[in-house]
């Protein structure tokens, strides 16, 4: 066992494992949605469950944030990642036996809540200081393209034959497995730590306190929840907009317009590696705002070409906006309670973010809200939120750094 800590560099042996595993992971877990979404329009499942589906998977996250950070600590965070998509297998074996999908992805989503603080955290630990935000921008990159490659795969093969699209998606997370084998075995990051459920619970609500005062965690952390509680409504959203704005009802299209979002993150990912650092990310602040100006536009197309367009924007924009902000909070948190345990922490708050998000979203449709109605006013909510957290970093950083 060893600690290749910095030496390695971006495209070290090392890397390249973590990124390919990571792409299997992802694209798994974005075709296995798609696919799943079609099985409960098969069982006939009402409208509004379909964003409970991953309500139970994010549910899975909080529930399991106070441990999932040590445990990432505690052993060899390429290991812990190969653990992670078994479970993931495990979930996807389930529906693909056809067992209820809710049972199945949530054990994808147990799956998932482990695998999130050693995918980052070991980012830390195979590069450090400005190479961190390049790291960042590599395995988003890597995620980005799983997800448009996943997305697209798990519509077409969805309206083609389900049966078929689930072995896929079993596929894909048991290469992911395999891929994880061949990520160096780096020394454990916090090895020994007490397994007391009480205690770990105690330390775990210590890290967020201890993040939550530091200025730019605070930041950071709040910054990500918006975001990603924002994507995943989107991606709802757009599975009703989709026949009510374009015509259309298929289960390609709205993955379809998923994967141009995914295509302007890789770009804006891109962009923020290198125009953004550790000391200046108030500059991805202005993309945020827009972001939600353009979901706001994006809801009121009835054209595919505008809409596909702006996906794209959407997308751009919010790849500028969250890798910095991504790689500011896994800098501190290491500095100060442990990668794995600050990624627990950004975890906590992005899927509580997410969790309020959709529920509000599925009780907008329970209620018949029109999906063009929910889009701006979700997309107005958004900029404001961003337009006022940057607001106060300034007023605490008057520097605007």
């Amino acid at each position: 066992m060893r600690n290749v800590a910095q030496q390695e560099g971006l495209l070290s042996k090392g890397m390249m494992a973590v990124m390919a595993a990571q792409f299997l992971s992802a694209f798994g877990d974005n075709a296995l949605l798609f696919v799943t979404l079609a099985v409960l329009k098969q069982q006939v499942y009402p409208d509004w469950s379909q964003p409970v589906l991953q309500m139970v998977f994010v549910a899975t996250y909080i529930i399991l944030a106070p441990f999932v950070g040590q445990f990432a600590d505690s052993f060899a965070k390429g290991r812990v990642m190969m653990f992670a998509n078994g479970l993931k297998l495990l979930g996807a074996l389930v529906i693909c036996f056809g067992l209820n999908p809710f049972l199945g992805y949530s054990l994808v989503g147990v799956g998932a809540a482990a695998y999130s603080p050693a995918k980052y955290g070991i980012l830390g630990e195979l590069t450090g200081g400005e190479t961190l935000v390049k790291a960042n921008g590599l395995i988003e990159s890597s995620t980005i393209a799983a997800i448009l490659l996943g997305s697209i795969a798990g519509g077409l093969l969805a309206d083609w034959n389900l049966l078929a699209a689930l072995i896929v998606c079993v596929l894909a997370y048991g290469l992911a497995v395999a891929a994880n084998l061949l990520i160096p075995k780096l020394k454990a990051a916090r090895p020994g730590q007490p397994w007391h459920p009480k205690r770990m619970t105690g330390t775990f609500f210590s890290a967020c306190r201890t993040l939550w005062r530091d200025g730019d965690t605070r930041f950071s952390l709040v910054g990500t929840s918006l975001f990603w509680g924002a994507g995943v409504t989107l991606r709802f959203l757009l599975v009703l907009w989709v026949p009510v704005a374009l015509g259309i009802t298929d289960n390609k299209t709205p993955t379809l317009l998923n994967a141009m979002v995914a295509i302007g993150i890789v770009f804006g990912a891109a962009a923020a590696s290198k125009l953004v650092t550790l000391k200046t990310v108030g500059r991805c602040m202005p993309a945020g705002v827009l972001i939600g100006i353009a979901v706001a536009f994006f809801a009121l197309q009835h054209s595919p070409v505008g809409a596909y367009g702006l996906l794209i924007v959407i997308g751009m924009l919010g790849g500028f906006f969250v890798v910095p902000l991504n790689a500011l909070l896994q800098m501190r948190g290491k500095e100060s309670v442990g990668a794995g345990n600050a990624i627990a922490v950004q975890n906590l708050g992005e899927n509580g973010a997410m969790l309020l998000m959709l529920g509000l979203y599925s009780l907008a449709v329970s209620l018949g809200a029109r999906p063009v109605a929910i889009g701006v006013g979700f997309g107005a909510l958004f900029a404001l939120a961003i337009a006022v957290l940057w607001g106060w970093h300034l007023a605490k950083r008057p520097s605007g750094k």
